[in-house]
């Protein structure tokens, strides 16, 4: 075999200089990286975001001590004292929680003004309050989407009548209308959940309302109606996936402001009532005794803003993770 190449003659083989590697169009593919589908780039996102890891630890952290430590159903309870149950007073009812030297003792939260344990009570009204929260998240939720995705995809008259409701619920102060139904439903813990689920869907039934006007003209739309698809699953087949980010972070923002609302209607004698109790109820039952037992005080109000600001930021980082454009750091 014979080389038909001279010495002489140029290479035939053209070899690509540093500058031209530099600006050429042409761009080598790396094999090597591997490609992540949308629902784990979202999960990658979500627990790259510290403040939301440290969030999600604190709230369940509360939730599991809230009922583990005194029960509830089915949960058997690993705390000896209950939250009906008074005794003597020891100490004037002061805390016997220690950080250094740790020690818990015999009542860490301290004891109200007739020797009931103020930890168990604690954990019943930070059980009912997170009934109540959960509850109204996840029904509020459900009606927002199916309001607003109605709204949005048939348009017309059946938008007409579900925005001119939506307005109406808008239009009249929350706590308000919150407050009156409540005294209506006479303070049950689940006719209270009912009662807030129905005047806190109104923000997102906009929000899915304006993401689905968006949707419904894409062509994945059209192309699904084109093959005869019915109205149903193009809205749950197609459309609402496509708008589970804003609803995701809705709702997380929704059982926050539902944490709020319902202390505030307890401490009004609006809310869960007598014999039952919740955090809101407990601040407005021992708010007189601020200066003499502020311990009273403090505990539910530490329990209310420690599930409210984990719930938000948990929100925060959710709505990072569902949108690439807030979030600042590599998938």
């Amino acid at each position: 075999m014979t080389d038909n190449h001279r010495p002489d003659e140029p290479d035939p083989t053209p070899v690509a200089s540093p500058v031209e590697e530099a600006y050429s169009v042409e761009k080598p593919i790396d094999l090597s990286q591997k490609s992540y589908s949308q629902g784990q780039l979202v999960r990658r996102r979500f627990f790259r975001h510290k403040g939301a890891m440290v969030s999600l630890f604190v709230l369940v952290f509360i939730t599991g001590m809230a009922f583990t430590s005194i029960g509830y159903g089915i949960i058997p309870s690993w705390w000896d004292k209950t939250f009906y149950d008074a005794g003597a007073t020891v100490d004037g009812g002061r805390p016997t929680l220690q950080l250094w030297p740790f020690q818990i003792g015999e009542h860490p939260f301290g004891q109200d003004t007739i020797g009931k344990d103020y930890f168990a009570l604690t954990m019943r009204g930070t059980q009912r309050s997170l009934i109540v929260a959960f509850t109204v998240g996840l029904l509020s939720t459900v009606l927002g989407t199916i309001v607003g995705a109605a709204a949005g995809f048939y348009r017309g008259w059946v938008e007409a009548i579900l925005m001119r409701v939506t307005d109406l619920f808008i239009i009249i102060p929350l706590l308000v209308l919150a407050a009156v139904l409540g005294k209506m439903a006479g303070g049950g813990i689940w006719s209270l959940a009912l009662v807030l689920s129905l005047v806190s869907w109104t923000g997102l039934a906009r929000l899915v309302r304006g993401e689905v006007l968006s949707l419904r003209e894409r062509e994945f739309v059209t192309a699904a109606e084109a093959i005869g698809t019915g109205s149903g699953r193009v809205i749950f087949k197609h459309i609402l996936p496509n708008t589970i980010g804003t609803i995701i972070v809705s709702a997380t923002l929704t059982i926050a402001t539902t944490i709020l609302l319902e202390s505030a209607l307890s401490f009004l004698n609006f809310g869960v009532r007598p014999p039952d109790t919740s955090l809101g109820l407990l601040i407005s039952t021992y708010q007189n005794a601020f200066l003499t037992r502020p311990w009273l005080f403090w505990w539910p109000g530490l329990m209310i803003l420690g599930i409210a600001l984990s719930v938000n930021f948990l929100g925060d980082g959710l709505r990072d993770a569902f949108d690439p454009r807030q979030n600042r750091t590599a998938d």
